[in-house]
């Protein structure tokens, strides 16, 4: 029996796999990004958010937010990204406190460039670990995961 406010051997098991797990993949994937494209694997998910949004473009606190990342954070990563030529930073003619974050065409070009590579680690390390039933097991528990950590409410599948 487990003392309550301690995990049993399956939960455990678990969830020291997932955190290791993540932070496994997450420096090996910032590591072939550094390596093949000298940006981060923040970075790269920053270049993604803007070339799927309209335009091109998103107000910064939008961007943090679908980045889970705080405003400072993402405030910093784009700077580094200016620098580089990637994204520029644009005001808001309507709301002088807004600021959009662009996607410029070396930005366009520089994900263009590392996408292989990056696909390519993401295929080799994590989605051949698993079968096709197990991804999707895997998605809808990640998902279950992420809509909890949100705090919205009752679980929406019932067990």
């Amino acid at each position: 029996m487990t003392e309550p406010g301690l995990l049993n051997e399956h939960e455990a098991r678990a969830w020291y796999a997932f955190v290791g797990a993540a932070v496994s993949l997450d420096r090996r994937l910032d590591q072939q990004l550094k390596e093949d494209s000298g940006i981060t694997h923040l970075q790269y998910v920053v270049l993604v958010r803007l070339d799927s949004a309209p335009d091109r473009e998103m107000r910064m606190g939008a961007l943090a937010e679908t980045l889970h990342t705080t405003k400072s954070g993402l405030t910093y990563q784009i700077a580094q990204l200016e620098k580089a030529g990637l994204v520029r930073r644009r005001g808001c003619s309507g709301d002088p406190r807004a600021v959009y974050a662009v996607l410029t065409d070396d930005g366009r070009r520089m994900l263009e460039q590392a996408a292989p590579g990056h696909i390519a680690t993401v295929r080799e390390v994590f989605l051949e670990a698993f079968t096709p039933e197990q991804l999707a097991v895997l998605a809808d528990g990640l998902n279950e995961v992420a809509r909890r950590a949100r705090g919205e409410g009752a679980p929406s599948v019932t067990r």
